[in-house]
């Protein structure tokens, strides 16, 4: 079974301009092209994709996931460093939830001394202008989870990833 490119992407739900990107970091292996020079995959790089799909939705960047992919690829060894990669990740989600859960509360703050009134006694409006009335919490300024990084969208060709 031989597809192309667009099936591919149409099977694993991953755009193709992102599959030409995950080939070029070496997380897709380049593959052998037809005759007129369209690419053609096969199974193993279905799963494969699908692999890197999920693990990207979980948050991994692309060097974890080029970890994982090399120890998935060598399945007789310790998982030691699978479950250091998988701690990490945890610890980063465990901080940003932190971090938006101060955020939501600052916010909530915000609302709630809002008087409907008029916008020169405006709690919203005090509060964005002196960024010193927002307490960061764990060292972490408020927002810097959300703005940190684009998103986690699949799709997203991100090379700092």
């Amino acid at each position: 079974m031989e597809i192309s490119i667009g099936e591919l992407s149409r099977r694993t739900g991953v755009k193709a301009p992102t599959i030409r990107y995950y080939e070029s970091v070496a997380l897709m292996p380049a593959p052998p092209r037809s005759e007129g020079q369209q690419r053609r995959y096969a199974q193993p790089e279905v799963s494969r994709l699908i692999f890197i799909r999920h693990a990207r939705e979980l948050g991994f960047e692309i060097d974890a996931i080029r970890t994982l992919l090399a120890l998935q690829d060598n399945p007789n060894q310790p998982c030691t460093t699978a479950d250091r990669i998988a701690r990490a990740r945890l610890t980063e989600v465990e901080q940003r939830i932190r971090s938006l859960t101060a955020l939501k509360a600052e916010l909530e703050l915000m609302v709630k001394g809002c008087s409907h009134g008029y916008v020169a006694t405006c709690r919203v409006i005090e509060v964005l202008a002196d960024q010193g009335q927002c307490k960061p919490t764990a060292g972490v300024p408020l927002g810097r989870a959300v703005h940190r990084r684009k998103s986690n969208a699949i799709d997203e060709i991100d090379p700092d990833k």
